[in-house]
């Protein structure tokens, strides 16, 4: 029996790490209860990957949630899976190519047209690199969807969220944006040899030099601007001008920063807020 006994012994070490590990990178059961009923909610690429899971957990808690993706049969098969499995039937698939500066004006009229209120915007949908290709419009992919299109997208329906607050805006970044940097004489790649990696890195920090900047621009507003990075995706509260929770529910940020985790491994660490 001794001859097993450190056998075993060492595999059941590494089993034991094994689900430590998986339950660290899947963050565990969110222990929040908070509910979004009513509110609106659009999450950009939810047919797939983070996308998707953001937009089941936020159906569950009754949100009336919209899909905005590029592929519609994509997007539609999403939606059932979602309306399937929480039975909140208030879950839509709506076309949006971040490629498209077109697609992109369209589907924020179509909204702004249909829709009295917005309340949480999760700017989510990415190209990870790509080979040097273009958006619809001339930008280098990468740059073009992953900011561009976004930043588009968040200014046409910003005042919506404004007449919708408290409210949300969530900009999916990576760490990938601590290797960027910004060329603004050349954001496009035409005077350089092209660097999927490089331009990769540029767009995901340009998305946080934006969500950095619309913060300063939403103090006194009662809309909140954060920051999410993936692997493991975390979130970085800006700003926050009202009391507000990122549920819409009564919920305080303290003084002094903290950290939590949500149901996919989210963190959530809370600068100090301005209280109006």
């Amino acid at each position: 029996m001794n001859r097993y006994l450190l056998p075993l012994s060492v595999l059941g070490t590494v089993a034991g790490g094994a689900v430590l590990l998986r339950d660290y990178v899947a963050g565990g059961s969110c222990p929040s209860k908070a509910t979004i009923l009513g509110k609106t909610v659009i999450v950009t690429g939810a047919n797939t990957g983070i996308g998707k899971q953001t937009a089941l957990e936020l159906a569950k808690r009754g949100g009336n949630i919209i899909l905005a993706c590029r592929d519609m049969e994509k997007c539609e098969a999403a939606a059932r899976d979602i309306r399937r499995e929480t039975l909140n039937h208030h879950v839509s698939a709506r076309h949006l190519d971040l490629a498209s500066l077109k697609s992109i004006r369209e589907f924020a009229a179509k909204i702004t047209e249909e829709k009295e209120r917005v309340h949480i915007l999760i700017n989510n949908a990415a190209v990870m690199r790509c080979p040097h290709w273009t958006t619809e419009d001339g930008f280098e992919m990468q740059f073009g969807v992953n900011h561009l299109g976004h930043f588009l997208l968040t200014n046409l329906l910003l005042d919506t969220l404004k007449a919708s607050a408290p409210s949300r805006i969530v900009n999916l970044s990576s760490l990938a944006h601590v290797a960027g940097h910004m060329d603004f004489d050349d954001l496009n790649w035409e005077k350089r040899t092209y660097d999927t990696k490089a331009a990769y890195c540029q767009s995901k920090l340009a998305v946080v030099l934006f969500t950095k900047e619309l913060s300063r621009r939403l103090q006194g507003t009662c809309v909140a601007s954060l920051a999410g990075l993936s692997l493991p995706l975390a979130l970085r509260l800006e700003q926050s001008s009202c009391d507000a929770g990122p549920m819409g529910g009564q919920a305080r940020v303290p003084e002094q920063s903290r950290w939590t985790r949500d149901t996919h491994g989210t963190v959530f660490t809370g600068a100090r807020s301005r209280r109006h």
